[in-house]
């Protein structure tokens, strides 16, 4: 499977400094996004010390006779139990963090992650920062938020756009890394199809620029930092109220692997 990707992260149009932090893992094909959260610039410590905890703890177990924090979960694979055990290091790592020191307290992020494996990748997450996969133009959201949005949703499944757009809480989060010790990590499976292209975003994207419009800028794009730009550009021209991140993710069957930045 060839990979192509490319990245990029924008203080946006309101915000005067950016909480967001993407990072790769380039050997085990694992690429992030997050978004911080807390007072003062404790948001943007918490979105790099998850990534930064994620990558410590796979290298790590590059060993496979290292201890694991975390007992494994008989119902996921191997490949499943590292990066949810990764996530659950990385959301104890913040809540020491913050419980320790007064600069960092009520600090917290969003996390998703994709890893690649062959065939299959798999997305883990805690928050709202999602996944999609672009796929034969029609786009998929392969994460569920966990804000009280969704869950108003849930209750609700007949909630008009126009609701959901005007929903007085829709920006609060239900989960996050470091809210509390422990912390319950979604993750999934999907097969991955020749052309398929990936967009890890904050919600500084997800929330500006429409389904739509984040399929019409990656569909098929040759140029990747092209597409990237253009995400960030549509979330600023729609008001660029938060900081914006997107990584744009592409596969195709045969060849080597070739980066973006």
């Amino acid at each position: 499977m060839k990979i192509r990707y490319a990245a990029k992260t924008d203080v946006g149009l309101k915000r005067t400094h950016n909480e967001d932090y993407f990072s790769l893992i380039e050997d085990e094909q694992l690429f992030m996004v997050a978004d911080g959260m807390g007072g003062h610039a404790s948001g943007e410590v918490a979105s790099k010390m998850a990534a930064d905890a994620i990558a410590e703890f796979y290298l790590r177990t590059k060993d496979e006779d290292a201890t694991w924090p975390y007992k494994m979960d008989r119902q996921l694979s191997y490949i499943e139990n590292r990066l949810v055990c990764g996530i659950k290091l990385a959301n104890y790592r913040i809540f020491e963090a913050a419980s320790q020191d007064i600069r960092f307290k009520g600090m917290g992020t969003t996390i998703v992650a994709l890893l690649l494996n062959g065939e299959k990748l798999y997305v883990a997450h805690v928050g709202d920062s999602r996944c999609y996969r672009v796929r034969e133009g029609k786009i998929q959201q392969l994460t569920r938020d966990h804000s009280l949005l969704e869950d108003y949703m849930d209750a609700k499944p007949d909630m008009t756009e126009e609701e959901k757009r005007n929903f007085p809480h829709k920006n609060v989060i239900t989960r996050a890394l470091g809210m509390r010790d422990t912390v319950q990590v979604d993750i999934k499976r999907e097969e991955i199809k020749d052309g398929d292209t990936f967009v890890l975003c904050s919600d500084g994207l997800s929330g500006m620029v429409r389904d739509e419009g984040i399929t019409e800028l990656v569909s098929g794009s040759a140029d990747l930092e092209a597409a990237v730009n253009s995400l960030i550009d549509a979330a600023n021209r729609s008001g660029g109220v938060d900081n914006i991140t997107a990584l744009v993710l592409q596969c195709t069957n045969g060849g080597a692997k070739g980066n973006g930045t």
